[in-house]
């Protein structure tokens, strides 16, 4: 039996959803031997490749950046997951809604610096509005929790890995 391809992303959020993936401890050991992680910001894979069975996205939409990458993922992804609460509700992120962008870079970049300039490098365009992925592209699994916990990943990395869809009625969403 071939492995499937696995694939993580992480959006705008805070990391806490692969921490949770990690805290699988020797579960992601035991799982590995269904699949190949075929990108993820714990890997050194830099291209997003064709043809991946599983991808599991976390972070909401919130530049232009994220919206690129989250349409490309989509593109290459047979089962797009939304992987905690900013992937499925944009959570934190989307706190920011209720400000524009410019006022938002006035405030961090010119009242609350020592030498006020707003960037012009380095900074990705923020979209007006922060969304969650599924506002962007069609997903297939919702996964919510901040963050969901190590052992609601693992269920949903057992079902997905066996080509069935997780009933996560019941399971815990929140880390322990």
């Amino acid at each position: 039996m071939s492995k499937r391809k696995l694939a993580t992303v992480w959006l705008d959020g805070c990391s806490g959803c692969h921490m949770s993936l990690l805290d699988l401890d020797e579960r992601l050991i035991e799982l590995s031997e269904q699949f190949e992680l075929v990108y993820s910001p714990i890997v050194d894979h830099k291209i997003f490749p064709e043809g991946v069975d599983v991808a599991l996205v976390e972070g909401s939409v919130s530049s232009v950046e994220d919206e690129h990458k989250i349409h490309m993922i989509r593109k290459r992804t047979k089962t797009l997951v939304s992987l905690g609460d900013c992937a499925v509700t944009g959570n934190v992120p989307s706190m920011r809604n209720s400000f524009s962008v410019d006022s938002i870079f006035k405030r961090v970049y010119e009242e609350n610096a020592l030498q006020p300039q707003i960037p012009s490098d380095g900074v990705p365009k923020l979209l007006s509005r922060v969304r969650p992925v599924h506002e962007i592209v069609p997903v297939d699994v919702f996964v919510p929790g901040c963050p969901p916990s190590a052992d609601t990943i693992y269920h949903l990395l057992r079902e997905l890995l066996a080509g069935r869809t997780p009933n996560l009625a019941g399971t815990t969403h929140f880390g322990a």
